[in-house]
Formats: structure tokens, sequence, C-alpha cells
């Protein structure tokens, strides 16, 4: 099976500044480029830290209400040192949470969610900056057509993986949404067919009507002349 990988979905053309880099500089890039934040780069391209819209708006909001109606916010000392930051390297969430370029949608999807996180810097073997994965790129598996889905499950998952002939089962492919219907030749293969479906790109649902020929998944009862052999010894 073939799965995208974050070298297939990053941005290479990756807008990033260095820790010396100003507030104003800062909010000009987010600007200029439509992007949300951006990777904190040391002088040999590590990646160090990121800087996002949230981190910029901490200053703003941590401006007095001209008019005297709003009440003061009392941030947390880490949250007013950002606020009071001019730089990257005050300003920036760190140490950088990242990715690697082999990595699955999947794997990058888990250290997001882990980390609560939009982007990831993606990083090569000495953790240099190579590219950058956001959710929205992530999301893009989901855009693969229903055709392609249906080839790779019928040749990938269930002939070559399983050695199950594609007319033995009727496939369905609508919107992502996979239905299997049909029998195998053991029951042990059921839950293997649907979780190999679960994992295939662009899958979005799975629901199958899987009959079996032979249960293979109760034990069969010892002979009786076996057991008690194996009691006397």
């Amino acid at each position: 099976m073939w799965h995208r990988t974050v070298s297939d979905l990053m941005t290479t053309s990756v807008v990033k500044v260095h820790r010396d880099t100003g507030f104003k500089e800062l909010a000009k890039l987010l600007a200029e480029h439509d992007i949300t934040a951006v990777p904190v780069v040391d002088d040999e391209e590590h990646a160090v830290g990121v800087v996002s819209e949230a981190d910029l708006l901490r200053k703003e909001a941590a401006q007095l209400d001209p008019a005297g109606l709003l009440p003061v916010l009392r941030p947390r000392p880490a949250d007013r040192a950002k606020a009071e930051a001019t730089t990257a390297g005050g300003l920036m969430n760190c140490p950088a949470v990242t990715a690697r370029p082999q990595w699955t949608a999947v794997e990058a999807a888990q250290v997001m969610e882990r980390h609560h996180v939009k982007r990831l810097p993606v990083v090569d073997e000495a953790d240099r900056l190579v590219g950058l994965v956001s959710r929205a790129d992530l999301l893009r598996v989901f855009l693969r057509g229903d055709s392609a889905i249906r080839e790779e499950i019928s040749g990938e998952v269930l002939l070559r993986t399983l050695g199950i002939t594609p007319g033995a089962l009727t496939l369905r492919v609508v919107d992502g949404r996979v239905s299997l219907k049909g029998t195998v030749e053991r029951k042990s293969l059921v839950p293997v067919v649907i979780r190999l479906c679960q994992g295939v790109d662009g899958v979005v649902d799975v629901s199958a009507e899987l009959n079996h020929r032979v249960d293979d998944t109760s034990a069969a009862p010892e002979p009786e002349g076996s057991r008690r052999a194996g009691l006397a010894t």
C-alpha cells in the first residue's frame, strides 16, 4: 500500500525568519504572504521555533483600552514576556514541534493533535528546515478520487496483500465512504480487511457486511488423550 508522505504534501518555499527579526517585519511578512505563522531558524537553518499571529496579537491585547471601558488583562508571566517582546526570538514558541519528510499524513496529524498546533516545520536528518506542512496540506489526502481509492483497495489491499480475488467481494466507494459485502475464507480476516481499508489515503469511513466460511478465531478442543497426557506430566 502507498501512502502520501509529508514530503508529498508540504510546502517547500517556506517564508522563514531569524531570532532578531523585528515585530513590524514579522507582521509585514504574515500579511504580504497571506500566512498565519513563520518558522524561526538559526544560522545553520535549524528550526528553533515558530511565531504565529496569536503570538503577535498578545501585544495588541495587552494595550490599554483608549476609552477606558474594557478591563485590564492580567496575563501570565510567560504571556506578559511575549507581549513585551519585540523580536522573533522573544515571541516564538520553542522548541519547535517538527515533522520528518518521510512521515505519513497520519503521523503528522497525530503530532499536531497531541501538541495542539496548526502546522509543523519539516526538517531533515540534520534538523535543517526543508518545508512546512499545515492542517490544510494534510487534508488534501481527502481530495483523492473514489476511483483511485477503489483501485487501491481492490488491487493492493484485497488481491496483493490478502489474496482475495476482486470478484469475491462487492466493493463500492462513494465520496470516500467504502462499503464491502461478501464472504471471506476465514473469520480472522474480517477485522484485517476493515483495518487495511481504513488505512487507505482518502478513505472517510468503512462499512462491511462480511461473512466467513471458517471460524478460525475459537480454539479447537484439545483431544482427550492429549489432555490426560499433559496432566500426567
